[in-house]
């Protein structure tokens, strides 16, 4: 990962008033440069040698950041879960959208996209919302 993901990984840390670590620093900081959601195989193979993160270490941090907020999971078709960085926006309200391309998997999340308004039944409460549009991307339409 880059310098400055390094950075804003341990910075992103510090404003939550979390424990760092190391594994948390790189895996965050390997989500920030990514600028695509990531499987734990990719987040594996982006760690820079030398970084003492096993698998089950690497699979704690990746349910870690994702408990706290910082980072959210999605299941593709694949049915393998992929992990990015959690934006602003949706971090306050749980709603958020991503593209993923039917091709070859990339996953990204559409920040600007606006939510649709959903109503449900008297009763029934939201946990979270996920809007996942499917087609081609600029590498695999070209």
């Amino acid at each position: 990962a880059a310098a400055a993901s390094v950075g804003t990984a341990e910075k992103l840390l510090a404003e939550r008033g979390v424990r760092t670590t190391r594994a948390r620093i790189d895996v965050l900081s390997v989500l920030l440069a990514a600028g695509q959601a990531l499987t734990h195989h990719e987040v594996e193979g982006r760690l820079k040698k030398g970084h003492d993160v096993d698998r089950v270490t690497l699979y704690r941090v990746l349910e870690w950041l994702t408990e706290q907020g910082i980072a959210h999971k999605l299941s593709g078709d694949d049915r393998v879960w992929r992990f990015s960085v959690s934006g602003r926006a949706h971090a306050a309200t749980g709603a958020h959208a991503h593209f993923q391309c039917s091709d070859c998997g990339k996953v990204i999340c559409l920040d600007e996209a606006r939510m649709p308004a959903i109503s449900l039944p008297r009763g029934f409460r939201r946990r979270e919302v996920e809007v996942t549009v499917k087609g081609s991307c600029d590498a695999c339409a070209g």
